[in-house]
């Protein structure tokens, strides 16, 4: 029906549905690089302007704008700084996010996550790791109250215990004799009173 109202004009390109008309655009949009820098010029802003404003380096925005994501150490850096330009210029932040995942796929130096360590994990890794999941405020409360009632029960098995053993109970009913032989050594006894 509706290629009837359209009968004297009509589009030789099929019309594409509103979800594959984005994903067709995406691929024939610039890369991200590109995508930048056309938004920046855009507004009429310098890279100067923009650093300033971002307080990105006017070395990275160069970089990010010539697509050598080569000088950043790490992809956290780069999708920052994308993220934040992106904001700034009014761009679609989803959608350049997704589009620089794609193009960060697909380079050799951020395809996948560095390891962070060359050895493989062990059991001290594994406890680390777990321990790392704890939530300690919460941990701590815990932990004293623990400490608390460990406490108090030690006490009360330990006065139990004192109250009803006797402390004389082994030992053997003798004479206290001293081990030292020198008579001199010990004090003289007061006068007896009559």
């Amino acid at each position: 029906m509706d290629h009837e109202r359209d009968e004297g004009t009509r589009n030789t390109t099929p019309a594409l549905p509103l979800a594959l008309e984005t994903r067709y655009n995406m691929r024939i949009m610039s890369t991200v690089a590109e995508q930048l820098r056309q938004a920046r010029e855009a507004q009429h802003l310098t890279v100067e302007q923009v650093a300033e404003i971002t307080k990105i380096r006017t070395d990275h925005l160069r970089a990010l704008e010539e697509g050598n994501f080569d000088v950043f150490s790490a992809p956290v850096y780069i999708k920052g700084f994308v993220r934040s330009l992106s904001t700034l210029l009014k761009l679609n932040v989803p959608q350049m996010m997704a589009a620089l995942d794609d193009e960060l796929g697909k380079t050799k130096q951020f395809a996948e996550p560095p390891p962070l360590s060359p050895h493989s994990h062990g059991f001290l890794d594994f406890v680390m790791l777990q321990m790392s999941k704890v939530d300690w405020q919460k941990g701590v409360w815990v932990l004293g109250t623990l400490i608390v009632t460990a406490t108090i029960l030690l006490i009360v098995v330990i006065s139990r215990n004192s109250r009803t053993a006797d402390p004389l109970k082994g030992v053997k009913p003798a004479m206290y004799k001293s081990t030292r032989t020198n008579a001199g050594e010990t004090l003289p006894l007061p006068p007896a009173k009559r």
